[in-house]
């Protein structure tokens, strides 16, 4: 499967939906027609792709209505800017609860949008490494990317909330004693291993897709990523082999409703109807199948032999969650910029 850049035509929906800005329900002789926008960070494309004709069939045999959708695809931290800065979405659909909380803050969102079912996430993933077939680098665990000569691909935190991830996960790893030379709770320690990996960094991409598609492209001997990203790549014929680290970081996927937007566009009930769907068994069988580790139990349970169990697994609960991982790690002085500053004199 050849995977399609989107930026581009992203940022042009962008611009035209915030210009339009026009009430998201019409009427044709035969039926009512809503449309729902939805902003969504890049990786699950695939899986919605699968997902809204699903919903669409639904809605017609509940309602007798029509449902369309627009669709904008970008890292998730440019999304949550771009919904800030007007991008009239419906709902966001991110890859981490800071970039919903930006939203929030602005005011768009005036709910508890984790008061909901799974509270408020809607997948999960881990953070994993895509080598070369036959893994001529022999990569193994955390300890290998420090290695001199090994070329590395991750995108830029700043942008995306997939790199956000793989940074915490490393850095968890190293502070919890699972990295071969680097002692647990060791502050100092972490950031050398930290510095020692991003020196090995060739490519920082702005998301995610962005990111594993110049690696398909030949660029890099690893790419630290979404477990999802790998398993969809290989369904789609791709020979890169997943690696995953001992010690690793569960990524939770938020999904919310965007008050201020809905309120404008009058189709809050197809919207709720949308997120209530996406949590239903279908949906997460639907997850499931394009490589992300469902938040149903039941689900989580009948999948569990392609999702294996990670034998160290934390979570932002690590780094005392997302409002204080946030600036600590990825404020303007936080330990990413000033490792980074290092790395780059």
């Amino acid at each position: 499967m050849k995977r399609l850049h989107f930026s581009l035509l992203s940022l042009l929906l962008v611009g035209l939906l915030a210009a339009c800005g026009e009430a998201s329900q019409t009427t044709t002789s035969n039926a009512t027609v809503t449309t729902i926008t939805l902003g969504a960070y890049t990786t699950p494309r695939e899986a919605y792709a699968k997902l809204i004709p699903l919903f669409q069939a639904k809605w017609k045999t509940d309602t007798g209505g029509e449902v369309k959708f627009e669709e904008s695809y970008q890292g998730s931290g440019a999304q949550s800017r771009a919904i800030v800065e007007g991008f009239e979405a419906d709902i966001a659909a991110l890859s981490l609860e800071a970039d919903i909380n930006r939203i929030s803050n602005a005011g768009l969102i005036t709910h508890d949008w984790k008061a909901g079912t799974h509270s408020g996430m809607v997948s999960t993933s881990i953070v994993v490494f895509a080598v070369r077939e036959g893994n001529p680098k022999g990569i193994q665990n955390w300890a290998d990317l420090a290695k001199p000569g090994v070329q590395i691909l991750t995108p830029d935190p700043r942008t995306s909330g997939g790199a956000q991830w793989n940074i915490l996960a490393l850095y968890g790893a190293a502070k919890r004693g699972q990295i071969t030379g680097v002692p647990a709770n060791d502050e100092a320690a972490a950031q050398a291993f930290l510095a020692s990996v991003l020196k090995n960094v060739v490519v920082f991409d702005k998301g995610a897709r962005e990111s594993i598609t110049n690696f398909e492209k030949g660029v890099g001997d690893v790419a630290i990523t979404y477990e999802n990203e790998i398993l969809v790549g290989q369904k789609g014929g791709q020979t890169y082999q997943m690696v995953i680290p001992t010690s690793t970081i569960l990524i939770e996927n938020p999904i919310a409703l965007i008050d201020k937007s809905v309120e404008k566009h009058g189709n809050r009930q197809a919207v709720e109807a949308f997120i209530t769907f996406l949590h239903s068994r279908e949906a997460q069988e639907v997850f499931a199948e394009f490589g992300l580790r469902s938040v149903d139990a039941d689900v989580a349970k009948a999948t569990a032999e392609r999702y294996p169990a990670i034998n160290d697994l934390f979570t932002i609960n690590e780094f005392g969650g997302w409002s204080k991982a946030t600036p600590e790690y990825f404020g303007d002085d936080g330990v990413y910029a000033k490792v980074l500053a290092q790395v780059q004199q």
